[in-house]
């Protein structure tokens, strides 16, 4: 790759990985629009990292409460907040991690087509809208019940699926449950940690069983820009969606499936 298509693609990464618009279908279109080699598997890795970085980063005060409290729970049998926040966003990996394991082979085999990508664009933007509109978000992230949080994780299963958005499935579902958009958002964003993380892993695993050559500089650029694009995401997005709520990123996904759907049928 071109040290412009290296930025491009990390930029990609980082904005749309906690932005409800689908990192995953960003990163398919510019080889499926303009042609663009496949970026490969090391550079996955180092995009998946940057952003891995950028959100620990970010909330490395809440992480650092929940696992205290979380270690204390273990120990003690007493739950607090913050030890309870810890299970629901352990158990709400579980069914992302399953349907990974699972399905990874029909999806990669499958549903990693411009169309699929239209289609689950338009669905789910359509649904990311209903929920902002319709649900009540009268809860605080810390009133998450487990049936609540165990709801989140399986819409997030759904995210396997290009064009869905693990942000934008687990944002809808936070508030279809009744969080408030600064909840749904940070649950979201606390759960994007360990399926990032396992992602990750798993790509590093492909990575090492294929035994490629490594483009270290394409590597280090691909951590830079992708960690300084997703932390100032995530700091623009909690600072703005209680004002602007859920409908620029649901015009936003309208148009893009509407202009993906008539790339695919003209």
């Amino acid at each position: 790759m071109s040290l412009i298509e290296i930025i491009i693609l990390a930029l990609i990464q980082g904005i749309t990985e906690f932005l409800p618009i689908s990192s995953s279908a960003h990163l398919i279109l510019p080889s499926a629009l303009l042609g663009w080699k496949n970026q490969g598997l090391a550079f996955d890795v180092a995009v998946h990292l940057g952003s891995l970085l950028a959100v620990v980063i970010y909330f490395r005060r809440d992480i650092a409460s929940m696992l205290v409290a979380w270690t204390g729970s273990l120990i003690s049998g007493q739950q607090t907040d913050n030890s309870r926040l810890a299970w629901w966003v352990i158990m709400a990996t579980i069914p992302a991690v399953i349907a990974g394991f699972l399905a990874k082979g029909l999806i990669e085999t499958y549903a990693r087509s411009a169309l699929v990508i239209a289609i689950t664009t338009l669905v789910f933007g359509l649904l990311l809208w209903y929920a902002d509109v319709k649900a009540k978000q009268n809860k605080h992230i810390y009133q998450l019940s487990w049936k609540s949080a165990l709801f989140v994780g399986l819409a997030q299963a759904l995210a396997i699926v290009p064009g869905t958005s693990r942000s934008g499935i687990t944002m809808t579902a936070g508030l279809m449950a009744g969080l408030d958009r600064q909840s749904a958002a940070r649950f979201s964003f606390l759960l994007s940690i360990p399926t990032i993380l396992g992602a990750g892993l798993l790509v590093t695993l492909d990575l090492l069983e294929a035994q490629t050559r490594v483009d270290w500089s394409a590597m280090f650029y691909g951590v830079v820009f992708s960690f300084f694009s997703a932390y100032i995401c995530i700091s623009l997005f909690l600072t703005w969606i209680g004002r602007l709520g859920m409908l620029p990123f649901v015009i936003y996904r309208l148009v893009l499936g509407l202009v993906l759907l008539g790339f695919v049928l003209l």
